[in-house]
């Protein structure tokens, strides 16, 4: 039985002893109140003890964790993972009349020139994927990837772009993927939280919107972990505060809300009990867990990390590697650096040096480790860029016709190119992606049917795909 379920019963619980008490039933309000409140409080003790253990999907699942590497900015599929003979061919030209019809964009005029893509490509593995030399380490990867090169977006700016990626909607408020996942799967760490964010670069333009629970209880956000000092805020104990004193007040808060829990079935307040606990077990096992000094000098030259001390997006690869390996449900990395309105050359040439290594290496570990078959290893931005040029001669806008992702682990199709965009970059020409089917597919894979896993708010059934998303049969093994 879950919280809304516990909420359900206790309303009625409450509706019939008002009916037994008041109605002059007399002893059978009493014999009828006790075994009602029997019933309900040791469903609610059940639930309350771990909210967050683990639970089956709908159905039997491809994979049971997640790790989102969202490199937010924009990445420029031009540039990266979708070349285009033509558009380097009319480099400097205007585009097509016929293909700006109705078209605006962010923040350029739409008649500017075509600028041609910056890097060479070349194909790679035995699928023979296309992609850009600035990725080298990721082409020794491509055999076991899924590269989408047709999604498409309903935003184009930063903030609701970031936003509709990760919760499905522009708006504000609503649970992230990472939230959808963890409530409906449960967590597998006792130490841990059971979805976890780390940033490098400028963390993001939306903030903690994009991990955050929205209207699900606040037990399933995603939790912070610092790059540097404490791994969480006042996790350490206060001066004067020894181990015993604080397990003490723990025990006591834990009874004084579980009284309140058992009184009113307030998902609040079953939340508030996991986070003490939860911030408890923290104190021990996140300096663990980001203390590197167990990885051997090998390990750490793999994934490009020169001071295993210093933050940066290769250390938090690494470590999410050591999350998911002690029992994280869902692990995200915000990596925001990839909005080249100028600088293009420079600028992607960089941010691949800083992330491909890592992510490539990433999937790599978790393959030698036996991880890859049951996660599921997601890399993109929230849209592309435009095959205008902005900024001179070295930059582009955004664009959300058409921009690229990649997937890799569990149900995903290994060495797969996904759709094609037409001759510029600019539209889908076959099998496009929207964000609401590909969260439809990540919650099959995961076990769920996304129609299905949905919660209850504000007189309405939410579910992460709102009314929309269908099932990308092409990308699933």
């Amino acid at each position: 039985m879950n919280l809304q379920q516990l909420q359900a019963a206790h309303a009625q619980a409450v509706s019939r002893r008002w009916f037994l008490r008041d109605c002059g039933v007399g002893l059978g309000a009493i014999a009828a109140g006790s075994l009602l409140t029997n019933d309900l409080s040791r469903a609610m003790a059940a639930e309350s003890m771990n909210p967050l253990a683990p639970r089956q999907p709908h159905f039997p699942a491809k994979a049971k964790r997640v790790i989102y590497i969202f490199q937010a900015g924009a990445p420029s599929h031009l540039e990266l993972f979708d070349y285009k003979p033509e558009l380097a061919k009319r480099d400097g030209q205007l585009p097509p009349a016929e293909l700006l019809k109705g078209y605006r964009a962010a923040f350029i005029n739409p008649n500017s020139a075509l600028l041609g893509p910056k890097f060479k490509f070349a194909k790679h593995g035995q699928c023979g994927m296309e992609l850009s030399e600035v990725l080298p380490h990721t082409a020794k990867i491509a055999d076991d990837l899924c590269l989408i090169r047709t999604m498409h977006t309903e935003a184009v700016n930063h903030a609701p772009g970031q936003i509709m990626m990760n919760t499905g909607t522009q708006q504000f408020g609503r649970p992230s993927f990472g939230s959808w996942s963890l409530y409906g799967l449960g967590s597998e760490s006792a130490d841990l939280p059971g979805f976890v964010v780390l940033t490098s670069a400028k963390g993001t333009s939306a903030g903690a919107s994009n991990y955050g629970s929205g209207f699900l209880p606040t037990m399933y956000g995603g939790v912070p972990f610092r790059s540097a000092g404490e791994p969480v805020l006042y996790l350490n104990n206060p001066g004067g505060i020894d181990a015993e004193t604080q397990r003490s007040s723990l025990d006591s808060l834990n009874r004084l809300n579980e009284m309140a829990l058992q009184n009113v079935v307030d998902p609040d307040i079953a939340a508030r009990i996991q986070s003490y606990e939860m911030a408890y077990r923290l104190q021990t096992s996140a300096p663990e867990l980001m203390d590197l000094s167990s990885e051997t000098p090998e390990t750490l030259a793999r994934y490009g990390i020169k001071d295993p001390k210093e933050a940066s997006f290769a250390r938090n690869c690494l470590l999410s590697r050591r999350l998911l390996e002690r029992g994280v449900r869902f692990v995200q990395l915000f990596h925001e650096a990839w909005d080249q309105h100028g600088g293009l050359t420079a600028g992607v040439k960089k941010n691949a040096l800083d992330t491909d290594q890592a992510s490539a290496t990433l999937v790599m570990e978790l393959k030698e480790r036996g991880l890859l078959n049951d996660t599921i290893v997601i890399w993109g931005g929230e849209f592309g860029r435009t095959p205008m040029v902005q900024g001179g001669n070295d930059g582009r806008d955004h664009h959300n016709r058409s921009f690229s992702l990649w997937l890799a682990g569990g149900g995903i199709k290994a060495g797969h190119t996904h759709g094609t965009t037409d001759e510029f970059g600019f539209n889908v020409a076959t099998d496009g992606v929207s964000v609401h089917d590909l969260h439809a597919t990540l919650l099959h894979l995961l076990g769920f049917d996304h129609t299905r896993l949905t919660f209850r708010s504000q007189g309405r059934d939410y579910r992460l795909t709102d009314v929309y998303g269908e099932l990308v049969k092409g990308i699933m093994a």
